[in-house]
């Protein structure tokens, strides 16, 4: 195939091809960012996002979960709500719900809540302090050192008892308010302070 070139008449076959314009030397607009919006804590308590905890005015998503993790938290929460229902002690347990400490807006992974501080509404989206008794199931992404801090947080902010859950290393730390307790894979842990007599083997929490 022959390729056919029409030039029209007034065209200059000598002439080059223009150069384009130059420019001004004008400073490019760039679109403006929205700044970073800061939300409070309370502003946060009223409308969280799921999955979502403030820590030190950033959102922060609890990750990281995997079968162990997801299995323990299971296990003691059923093991709890089955006493707290055996014993007929009351209140509720709770997964994951959110609380203020004196410092963040939390999500215990296993909380349980007495008669007493149940709300009358029977509804709430934030608790205004720690939850009595608080579990926290570690998972890989978990640091040791922050556990543990986040455990006295809940225990300077009303919780009377904290477990800490190590599923890789099939330990359980239980603090009261005075020191820790540790609970290897062939013993039984129980209760200190709150949910008075239950007892569970460590074993069968984490497999």
């Amino acid at each position: 195939m022959t390729a056919t070139i029409i030039i029209p008449k007034n065209a200059d076959k000598k002439s080059q091809p223009e150069s384009p314009p130059e420019l001004e030397n004008t400073p490019q607009i760039q679109p403006k960012s929205d700044p970073q919006t800061i939300i409070s804590l309370e502003d946060f308590l009223v409308k969280p996002p799921d999955r979502m905890e403030w820590v030190d005015g950033n959102l922060v998503e609890k990750t990281g979960m995997t079968f162990k993790h997801s299995l323990a938290q299971s296990k003691l929460s059923t093991s709890w709500r089955n006493y707290q229902n055996s014993s007929g002690q009351g209140g509720e347990v709770l997964t994951e719900i959110l609380c203020r400490t004196n410092k963040q807006g939390r999500r215990p992974d296993i909380a349980y809540i007495t008669p007493e501080l149940l709300p009358q509404s029977g509804n709430f989206t934030a608790f205004s302090q720690s939850f009595p008794l608080i579990a926290e199931v570690a998972s890989p992404e978990d640091s040791g050192e922050e556990l543990f801090a986040k455990a006295h947080e809940y225990l300077e902010s009303g919780c009377q008892e904290v477990w800490l859950l190590f599923p890789e290393a099939r330990l359980i730390f239980v603090n009261a308010g005075e020191r820790w307790l540790l609970f290897n894979a062939d013993e039984v842990v129980n209760t200190q302070r709150v949910l008075t007599g239950f007892r569970v083997a460590v074993n069968e929490l984490l497999i």
